[in-house]
C-alpha cells in the first residue's frame, strides 16, 4: 500500500495516495515511514490540522527521532506557528547536533519572525557543519540587507571549482553571488553571476510561452463586459485584498502597509484561489481547465466559489473584517472575482517595466514562477501581463487600483491614504510606520520591508542596462510611452 502510495505521490495524485497511506497504518499503526508519507501527501493538499495530527503520532512513535521532530517544525511551520517551528527544531538539534537542514529551516523561521541576527547565526551553523550546504548561501544573501564576509566568497568560489557540485547547489551558490556583487556596486559582475544562474535554473524548469499567450487571450475571449456583468454573488461581510502583478514589484511594502491597519489581516502568498478554481472543474465533472471551465457557469457556482476560497482561507484569519492574499498571479482570475466575490478589492503592484522584469529575473524563486529565468520570456510574459491588465480595467472599470511602486516611494502618506479609501478603510498613522509593524513576512522583501521607505531601489534597472539590449526591444511598445527620464539610452538614440 505504501509503494502504491508512493506512485501516487509521484503523479501528484496526493489524495488517492493519502487513502492508500491509511490503508497501511490501520494494519500498521507504528509504521514510522508510511506516518512521514502521510504527512507530506496531507501537506501538499494543504491539509495543515491533518498533517499536523500525523506528525504528532510520528513523535509519539519515534520521539528520540530528530527527522520526527524536523517533520513536525516543517508541518508546524507551514501553518504559520513560527514560534512553535523554532521550539521544534531545537529539539531536533539537541537530539542531533550535526542536522545542516535543521538548522537552515530554524533560520527560515527565525527570517520570518524578524530574528535576523538568529537567523544568519542558524544559517552559518549549517554551513560549519556541511561546507557545501549552498541553499544557506543563497538564504542570507536572499535577506537582501546581508552582506558576506570575505573568506565566504572564498569558499562560494572554490565550490563553483568541484566538478561534481550538482546543478541546484551552483544556482544557490551564483544567486548568492550575483546580489553579493550587487551589494558592492559591481554590476557586471552580478549580472554574469544572475545569469548563469537562470541559464541553469531554467533547464530544470518547464514553462511554454505559448501556453500562457493562449490562456490569455481565452481570458479576454469568455469574459467579455457581458459575461462580466451578469448576476454577482452578493457581497460577504469579509472582504479579502489580493495583491497583484509581476513578483519584485513592490507587492510586499503593499502589503505591509495594508497589513498595519487595524482592520486588515496580513497572510502570505496562498495558493487557495487557484486551488478553488481546480475543485471547481472537477466537482462539475468539466474536464476543461480555466477559463473555460466557468463558461457556463451559474449564480450557485459563483456563489459556490465564493464561499469555497472564504472557507479553505479561515485558518489564516482572525476576526478583522479584511484579509490579504498577495499570490501575483493570481491577475487572471480579476474577473472571476467580479462575479464570485465582488466586495474583494484588488490592487495591482506596478513598477517601471524593466526593474520589475530584472527584479524578477535576480530572484531565485524556491518554486513557481518559471517564465523569471529567461530575460526574453520574461519581457513576452510582461507583455502579457500587462495587456490582460489593460483589458480587465475596460471591462470592470473601478474594481482594480493601479499602485505604482515609485510613487509610493515618492509620496507615501498620499499613496496610503490612496490604497486605504480603494479598500473603504479609514487612515491610520500605524499604516505610514509600516516598519514598525511585527509581523510575519515570508517573501524574499521580508528584511526590506522592516526599514523605513527607500529609494534605492528605483531605477536600479539603469546599472545593468547595457546588458538588457533583448529585454529593453521586447518591452519597447511599453517603454516609449513612458517620460523620456525613465527610457533606457538606446531607445533615446533610436528617436
Amino acid at each position: 500500500a505504501r509503494l502504491l502510495a508512493r506512485i501516487a505521490m509521484d503523479h501528484e495524485r496526493y489524495q488517492e495516495a493519502e487513502i492508500f497511506l491509511k490503508h497501511a497504518l490501520k494494519n500498521a499503526p507504528d509504521y514510522a515511514r508510511a506516518w512521514i508519507d502521510l504527512v507530506n501527501a496531507q501537506k501538499e493538499q494543504d491539509k495543515l490540522d491533518e498533517a499536523t495530527e500525523s506528525a504528532l503520532e510520528l513523535l509519539r512513535i519515534t520521539p528520540d527521532s530528530p527527522e520526527s521532530h524536523m517533520m513536525y517544525a516543517g508541518v508546524i511551520g507551514s501553518a504559520g506557528r513560527h514560534e512553535k517551528a523554532i521550539i521544534a527544531y531545537k529539539q531536533a538539534i539537541e537530539l542531533n547536533p550535526e542536522k545542516p537542514g535543521a538548522f537552515s529551516s530554524m533560520a527560515h523561521h527565525l527570517k520570518t519572525i524578524g530574528h535576523q541576527d538568529e537567523a544568519i547565526a542558524a544559517y552559518r551553523q549549517s554551513i560549519v557543519i556541511k561546507p557545501d550546504h549552498t541553499e544557506s548561501y543563497w538564504s542570507m544573501a536572499n535577506l537582501k540587507t546581508f552582506q558576506f564576509n570575505n573568506e565566504e566568497i572564498d569558499a562560494m568560489q572554490a565550490l563553483l571549482l568541484q566538478e561534481d557540485l550538482p546543478d541546484e547547489s551552483r544556482v544557490h551558490v551564483y544567486n548568492a553571488l550575483g546580489h553579493e556583487y550587487e551589494s558592492r556596486k559591481d554590476y557586471q559582475k552580478a549580472f554574469e553571476n544572475f545569469s548563469s544562474c537562470n541559464q541553469l535554473r531554467r533547464k530544470a524548469e518547464s514553462y511554454d510561452p505559448v501556453e500562457t499567450e493562449t490562456q490569455h487571450e481565452k481570458i479576454i475571449a469568455i469574459f467579455d463586459k457581458k459575461f462580466c456583468s451578469q448576476t454577482a454573488a452578493d457581497a460577504s461581510n469579509i472582504s479579502p485584498i489580493f495583491i497583484v502583478g509581476l513578483p519584485r514589484s513592490g507587492s510586499t511594502l503593499i502589503e505591509q502597509i495594508l497589513a498595519s491597519h487595524s482592520q486588515v489581516e496580513g497572510t502570505h502568498e496562498l495558493s487557495d484561489l487557484p486551488r478553488t478554481m481546480q475543485s471547481a472543474r472537477r466537482k462539475g465533472s468539466i474536464k476543461k481547465s480555466f477559463p473555460e471551465s466557468v463558461e457556463h457557469f451559474d449564480l450557485q457556482q459563483w456563489v459556490e466559489i465564493g464561499e469555497n476560497y472564504l472557507n479553505s482561507t479561515q485558518k489564516y484569519r482572525t476576526d478583522r473584517p479584511f484579509f490579504i492574499d498577495k499570490t501575483p498571479n493570481n491577475f487572471i482570475f480579476a474577473g472571476v472575482l467580479k462575479l464570485a466575490l465582488p466586495n474583494a478589492k484588488i490592487i495591482n503592484a506596478r513598477r517601471h517595466p524593466l526593474d520589475s522584469c530584472f527584479g524578477s529575473y535576480k530572484q531565485l524563486f524556491a518554486s513557481g514562477q518559471p517564465f523569471t529565468y529567461d530575460l526574453f520570456e520574461l519581457g513576452e510574459y510582461y507583455l502579457e501581463y500587462q495587456h490582460l491588465m489593460e483589458y480587465w480595467h475596460q471591462v470592470i472599470p473601478d474594481f482594480i487600483l493601479d499602485v505604482h511602486y515609485e510613487k509610493v516611494v515618492n509620496d507615501l502618506e498620499v499613496e496610503v491614504k490612496r490604497i486605504l479609501d480603494f479598500c473603504g478603510l479609514n487612515f491610520e498613522e500605524n499604516c505610514l510606520r509600516f516598519h514598525e509593524t511585527e509581523r510575519a513576512v515570508k517573501t524574499a522583501s521580508s528584511e526590506q520591508v522592516r526599514q523605513p521607505i527607500y529609494s534605492s531601489s528605483v531605477n536600479l534597472w539603469r546599472h545593468y542596462e547595457n546588458n538588457l539590449d533583448d529585454l529593453i526591444e521586447i518591452l519597447k511598445p511599453l517603454l516609449i510611452k513612458l517620460p523620456k527620464s525613465n527610457q533606457p539610452s538606446m531607445l533615446q538614440k533610436t528617436d
